[in-house]
């Protein structure tokens, strides 16, 4: 199993002070952030691509994410997600080779539609043409990973003849892949074809919806003879708020929960304890919580957390992270044994 964080580099005011961070802020803050879950023990560091207010988050992931390579020396680096329908697939198989070559392969992404509206008209995309975007840019993609000489037509872009992506993968290697979806089974069913991981946000999310998306997935991925369902590659997220003890973490998280850009001016912070996977607690909570996880989603290979979202300042965040790595550190001693593990690695290049 790896454990990591993602981030969507909201701008949000702290609604305990007032305060809202400078972009650049937010900026400098996401790589003190990242650099803090290597020293706590994390697997992963990934970040959202964003192009609109309130988010900070880069619109070109590889700027950052090669910026924190130098940093770092273990995470991997991934992303939450690259926007496979408004990203010309050229240029993400060009970007993100090159990110491999200097992470020296400690990289993986994450690719999504993305979730605000708006984008696709400003890079010249329709948005009710999501789905097709996703499977026609992807199709691409795979293939400028694999082989040279590209002649390609489709429905979204201009034709190739001849074509070799620049740089090729490391070692002949490409980068993994998780396909994201929240809702669409079109994009488990992509998953499942190609062989690739399947990752689900599933933070806004009752359990038994969760867990159709997976299941489907995975009787799909045995499907395509890429291996026993049991074994598919599936990552989960989650947002987690830690104090000593329950009623502190509340009592804290409260304020920003209740204001925060993607769960504010809606159900209740106990409605969204009791109904999807965010966790607001002491460590023992957070670690039982995840572990009931496998109940509905079986074994999976990846659990990313949210940490730093809704305005929380710098400080508190990187509390939070060193909670989290005692968390981990707790989570690591359920996990399947080690040489279960390595099986999947293996074959998932995970």
């Amino acid at each position: 199993m790896e454990y990591g964080i993602f981030t969507v580099g909201d701008v949000t005011t702290d609604p305990t002070t007032g305060r809202t961070p400078t972009e650049h802020e937010r900026i400098k803050n996401t790589v003190a952030i990242a650099m803090k879950a290597e020293e706590v023990g994390l697997d992963v560091f990934a970040t959202g691509e964003h192009h609109n207010p309130p988010f900070a988050a880069p619109a070109s992931p590889p700027v950052l994410l090669a910026h924190i390579a130098a940093k770092t020396d273990r995470i991997k680096l991934s992303t939450s997600t690259t926007l496979i329908t408004t990203n010309d697939p050229v240029r993400i198989a060009e970007d993100y080779a090159y990110l491999q070559h200097l992470a020296d392969g400690r990289m993986d992404l994450m690719l999504g539609r993305g979730n605000t509206g708006p984008v696709y008209p400003w890079f010249g995309r329709d948005i009710r043409e999501g789905i097709a975007l996703a499977i026609e840019n992807y199709a691409l993609l795979h293939r400028l990973w694999r082989e040279e000489n590209v002649d390609w037509q489709g429905k979204f872009r201009t034709p190739l003849q001849g074509f070799t992506s620049t740089p090729r993968p490391l070692d002949g290697t490409p980068p993994f892949v998780w396909h994201g979806s929240i809702r669409s089974p079109e994009i488990a069913e992509q998953a499942a074809y190609y062989g690739d991981g399947f990752f689900s946000n599933h933070i806004f999310w009752p359990a038994e919806h969760t867990a159709r998306m997976v299941d489907l997935y995975r009787s799909r991925f045995e499907h395509y003879g890429h291996g026993r369902a049991e074994d598919a590659i599936v990552g989960l997220g989650g947002q987690v708020y830690m104090a000593k003890n329950s009623q502190d973490a509340i009592r804290e998280f409260r304020p920003y929960f209740d204001v925060a850009p993607v769960y504010g001016h809606g159900p209740s912070l106990e409605e969204y304890m009791a109904t999807t996977p965010l966790t607001v607690g002491s460590p023992a909570e957070v670690v039982e919580k995840t572990l009931g996880f496998k109940e509905y989603a079986g074994n999976y290979q990846r659990q990313l957390f949210l940490v730093d979202h809704s305005g929380l300042p710098l400080d508190t965040v990187l509390h939070q992270l060193d909670l989290l790595g005692e968390v981990v550190a707790e989570l690591r001693t359920h996990d399947a044994p080690v040489v279960e593990l390595a099986e999947t690695s293996e074959r998932s290049s995970l």
